[in-house]
């Protein structure tokens, strides 16, 4: 089977909430030595929506140089305002990425007609592989199978899909819709517990944040598909199952992300940009049951 898991990496702040570029690279080695098959940079759990422009291309340029095609980057590049989006990706692209990731406009819900003329500009825009990112919950509207194949048959430029949708239904619409035609198009989920039903359904895998603290499981998934290894991919699955309870500890589950790769070893602060609070003691605590019950402590 095709099978990647890429890692929708955090982004490291330090306690005056700036970007901490070495503790970065930390985080990319980490997942690097346990074996991942790429890195997206700036994601939702990488904050995106947090972060100013300029430490963004400071980040990016680094991270890439840092990681020197050692595994696939993606970096997510999305913008409210337009023209900050263009040059966000094309200076990604320009630095060396193998492709930028951009989600819908979110806020208001939009129909079909405004989401094609978006990717339709920005395809034209963009000088280089450009992959779209549905995300429902986030953005009140739905890039559907239809929509999706539509964008793929106008742009050769339009690689693939993050799909975060609570149902593999969605995602296996797009699979059948879309890669009979196209079949290098890249499907990824974006929750993790459904690597599996992905790459059996025939998409590429996941793009998933577990692997940021669980980066040892996420690729022996990944290595488990690729061999068409059932048993292990079981094994995995049933680790996996019992690591998705990270994203239940609270409200919001970028600092439990943070805390739980603390928790492994990774040199940074657990912080992140306002309004998202850091782990406290009896979330803390949680976290590292959950570690131990998955045997990663």
């Amino acid at each position: 089977m095709k099978a990647k898991w890429i890692t929708p990496a955090v982004t490291a702040l330090d306690k005056e909430g700036h970007v901490d570029i070495e503790a970065n690279k930390k985080i990319y080695d980490f997942l690097i030595d346990h074996g991942m098959d790429g890195i997206l940079l700036f994601g939702s759990i990488g904050e995106f929506f947090a972060i100013s422009m300029e430490e963004k291309k400071a980040l990016i340029k680094e991270a890439i140089a840092h990681i020197s095609h050692r595994v696939t980057v993606y970096v997510g590049t999305c913008h409210m305002e337009f023209e900050q989006c263009v040059e966000l990706s094309n200076y990604a692209l320009a630095q060396g990425a193998d492709g930028v990731m951009v989600i819908s406009p979110y806020y208001f819900s939009l129909p079909d007609s405004a989401l094609l003329n978006f990717y339709d500009t920005l395809a034209d825009r963009v000088n280089g592989p450009l992959l779209l990112y549905n995300f429902p919950d986030r953005t009140g509207h739905d890039l559907s199978p239809d929509l999706i194949y539509t964008l793929v048959s106008r742009h050769k430029n339009i690689v693939g899909i993050k799909d975060t949708v609570a149902t593999m239904g969605h995602t296996r619409g797009i699979i059948q819709k879309v890669k009979k035609e196209f079949p290098d198009f890249l499907v990824y989920s974006g929750f993790d517990e459904f690597f599996g039903h992905n790459v059996l359904s025939g998409g590429d895998g996941c793009v998933a944040g577990l692997s940021n603290f669980a980066p040892d499981v996420a690729s022996a998934y990944a290595a488990a598909a690729r061999a068409d290894d059932l048993e292990g991919m079981k094994k995995c699955q049933q680790q996996i199952d019992g690591l998705m309870a990270i994203y239940d500890v609270a409200p919001q589950f970028i600092p439990t992300i943070k805390k739980a790769m603390v928790l492994r070893g990774v040199e940074m602060e657990p912080l992140c940009a306002q309004p998202l609070l850091a782990a406290t003691e009896e979330e803390t605590e949680k976290i590292r049951r959950i570690l131990e019950e998955g045997n990663l402590l």
